[in-house]
């Protein structure tokens, strides 16, 4: 591979290339258009609105974040832009969303909400409105050489996005700019702090793009009612009644809803499997049992950034199968047009169907898988 250099929009032409930056209302797009606006891009600021079902339950919050948006805009002297994509949110997101906890699996919708909504509806929308380039608050570095663009990791370990950004594509990659590559999120909210912007100390958003934070159970089950059925463990004890086997996901502790279980030792429980034949949810013990544990996995719909897969199998690489998780050195051996297979060097835990697969190599981030199911040799 050719030096890669980092992946920017010449602001010294005349006029200077304009930037749209997705303006959230929290403090990391907040400081990536100031940054902007001191490398000598002509900025300007877009806020969407991206959710619109129970807006008056509180938990969207949308009212307060624009509210925060207004007032960065106006103290960094930049035009905001509002728009409203609950429509393609609800279709290319929320459908498949519920579609695959309807399927028992479990999705990882800001994967699909970064590829869908922020860098496809939020581009196209930016593109219509004159501008070169989208800027987010994303934590992941870009990076252009003679083979095209690359992702990589950031300088904060603890906040790197990639993991979420893997479905993006060349063209994608063209159009953006991540100005938070090179900082910690202390030194964001101390730039933030500096400038005496609002929200400098409003904390990270969490739960579900866009939807935010609920009680997960009850939100799911407006969308998709209770289906009540057994919990048992792997052998045929019945350990109580579960309200769904779409609420729950392979490795959970929390929330099983089982107290005290007579002839069973006292430790924690955790989810091992979904018989969706008998409608059973299975549970164990051992956070190491058999069953939470596989040597590698099968994937669907391999994505590569590159737009090619790598030019031979099997490919030594590295892997994650869940955010923040430590890279894991594992082997591609098999690839094919809807699925790949993958072994690891070291037994992974709760390999979860529905989750995302993301593979890395020197630091850069190739793209990845839908997790389809684990497998031992």
């Amino acid at each position: 591979m050719t030096s890669a250099s980092p992946a920017t929009f010449n602001p010294s032409t005349t006029p200077p290339a304009r930037v749209i930056v997705g303006l959230s209302g929290g403090v990391d797009s907040a400081v990536a258009a100031h940054l902007l606006l001191e490398q000598g891009y002509a900025v300007e600021a877009l806020f969407m609105k991206n959710w619109e079902e129970d807006d008056r339950a509180g938990y969207c919050a949308a009212a307060e974040d624009l509210g925060d948006a207004q007032a960065v805009a106006e103290r960094l002297g930049i035009r905001l832009h509002t728009v409203n994509f609950a429509t393609e949110y609800w279709d290319r997101v929320f459908a498949e969303f519920l579609s695959e906890y309807q399927a028992l699996r479990t999705p990882n919708p800001d994967v699909l909400c970064n590829r869908e909504i922020k860098f496809t509806a939020f581009l196209d929308h930016a593109l219509s409105l004159g501008a070169d380039a989208i800027a987010t608050g994303h934590y992941a570095r870009i990076m252009q050489d003679a083979e095209g663009y690359h992702l990589r990791l950031c300088a904060d370990t603890e906040k790197d996005q990639t993991y979420f950004l893997h479905l993006l594509d060349q063209a994608q990659l063209a159009r953006a700019i991540f100005p938070l590559h090179d900082l910690t999120k202390p030194e964001v909210r101390a730039i933030a702090t500096r400038l005496g912007l609002r929200n400098a100390a409003k904390k990270d958003s969490t739960g579900i793009c866009f939807i935010g934070e609920r009680r997960f159970r009850e939100f799911l089950a407006t969308y998709l009612p209770p289906t009540p059925g057994s919990i048992e463990t792997p052998d045929g004890m019945r350990l109580g009644e579960h309200q769904g086997l779409a609420y729950y996901t392979i490795g959970q502790r929390q929330g099983l809803g089982i107290g005290g279980i007579a002839n069973a030792r006292e430790s924690a429980w955790y989810v091992a499997a979904k018989d969706q034949a008998r409608n059973a949810l299975i549970l164990v013990q051992d956070s190491q049992h058999p069953l939470l544990m596989s040597d590698g996995l099968d994937g669907l719909c391999p994505h590569w950034i590159a737009g090619r897969a790598p030019a031979q199998f099997p490919f030594q690489c590295q892997a994650r199968l869940r955010h923040r998780q430590l890279l894991q050195d594992c082997e591609i051996f098999s690839i094919g047009d809807v699925g790949c297979r993958v072994s690891f060097r070291l037994q992974q835990r709760a390999v979860t169907p529905g989750q995302s697969m993301v593979f890395y190599h020197d630091g850069e981030c190739l793209g990845g898988a839908v997790i389809e199911r684990g497998w031992n040799a």
